[in-house]
């Protein structure tokens, strides 16, 4: 199983490089909020989420966007954008950073969360039915950005990763991509941009991601999962979580 935890306090990378603060707008350029902290996986030190600080508009006050969901801001320098609105993100399950210490709580939170993916309208690209709208196995990490991150110090693309995931997500995701949905960008429009090319998400996001795989070791230093302490940390640094 795949192990998680959030940076909390932990600094990996000069303040200039670190997303944490960031702001994250949505579709026709509204406001989301900022960059609070990230999810990533101990082993790796690959980001999987980012959590949004909405600084009020929200009841539960923060939400999580999949890393493979973000993309540089076309209209604000060193800050970032999703294609959601703040209906969509009310529609999620309520986040909450205590569910991560426990791996059946979080399992049943990314299953929930994962649903709405599913649930909502699916997208497709402009003049095709070719579904665009990430399934679980998608919902990875921005691979894109590892691979620009590998092609820029000269060392080997990695290999696309299967995520871990139940069969009944799987049987969800391959249901949801098949079943005719109805579109959100009629076909012949030109609004959807779909872009391959192996580039990352932006200056700011690649460089900070680098520096967290480089320091990754550090970064769970105090993770008694992965040091196989079980002496009991000082308050304060219990910032990085467990998950599945």
């Amino acid at each position: 199983m795949a192990h998680y935890g959030i940076l909390g306090t932990t600094a990996v990378s000069e303040t200039a490089e670190d997303i944490r603060g960031a702001s994250l707008y949505g579709r026709d350029d509204e406001k989301l909020g900022k960059i609070d902290d990230v999810i990533f996986d101990h082993a790796t030190g690959d980001i999987r989420y980012v959590v949004v600080d909405t600084g009020g508009w929200l009841s539960s006050k923060k939400f999580i966007v999949p890393a493979a969901r973000i993309r540089a801001s076309a209209k604000h320098e060193d800050d970032f954008q999703a294609d959601l609105t703040k209906k969509q993100i009310e529609n999620f399950p309520p986040y909450k950073e205590s569910d991560l210490e426990s791996e059946s709580k979080w399992n049943d939170y990314e299953g929930k969360y994962r649903a709405k993916w599913v649930s909502d309208p699916v997208m497709h690209r402009a003049e095709t039915d070719r579904n665009v709208t990430p399934t679980t196995y998608q919902e990875m990490g921005n691979q894109n950005s590892e691979r620009a991150e590998a092609t820029t110090q000269g060392r080997p693309v990695p290999v696309t990763r299967m995520p871990t995931v139940s069969t009944s997500s799987r049987e969800a995701d391959l249901e949801a991509a098949s079943r005719p949905t109805d579109r959100i960008i009629p076909a012949g429009a030109d609004t959807v941009v779909v872009d391959n090319s192996a580039v990352g998400i932006g200056d700011r996001w690649d460089t900070f991601q680098s520096r967290l795989r480089e320091r990754r070791k550090e970064a769970v230093a105090a993770c008694h999962t992965c040091t196989g302490s079980t002496a009991k940390r000082p308050e304060g640094a219990g910032d990085l979580r467990k998950a599945v």
